[in-house]
């Protein structure tokens, strides 16, 4: 038997004024556009802005649905419209900001399993890491490709 050991690689920020102006921009956008999302039932607000290699922004947030699970999550929102949009476009950052009944959370926020792996998918079809950028009201992650946060992945190479 072997045991080994998988670390995950970011760095903290303390601050949006920490960050480059093209992330600290994407941070804001990812903010702004949380406050829309339709979050009825949780409360829990989502918003991410994802930066194309062409310069252009796309923006999404979560949409709740009372025959849960069939709402979707603010990350793949924003990446299916990137991906409808812009399909020969890649995918470079994607900052992810979210907010509670009490006001923006206190730790940064993670994708869930789910938008892993359609980042990881975004990841492979280009074959450039997607940046992630996971926004609090206490710090900020920097996270240099999704395989940091889902290491042992599954993806088009074990096909």
């Amino acid at each position: 038997m072997n045991h080994r050991t998988i670390e995950i690689n970011f760095i903290e920020y303390s601050s949006i004024e920490r960050l480059n102006d093209v992330e600290s921009q994407l941070v804001n956008k990812a903010r702004e556009i949380a406050k829309n999302a339709w979050a009825p039932y949780s409360g829990f607000h989502v918003g991410a802005a994802i930066l194309l290699d062409n310069g252009k922004i796309i923006i999404g947030n979560n949409q709740e649905n009372a025959a849960s699970p069939s709402g979707l999550c603010a990350e793949r929102v924003a990446l299916f419209a990137a991906n409808a949009n812009y399909p020969r476009d890649r995918v470079v950052a994607m900052a992810i900001s979210a907010f509670n009944k009490k006001g923006m959370v206190n730790t940064p926020i993670t994708p869930c399993g789910s938008c892993r792996q359609s980042i990881l998918e975004a990841e492979e079809r280009f074959g450039i890491p997607v940046k992630l950028i996971l926004d609090s009201a206490h710090s900020i992650y920097v996270i240099e490709g999704i395989k940091n946060l889902l290491p042992l992945s599954f993806g088009k190479m074990m096909l």
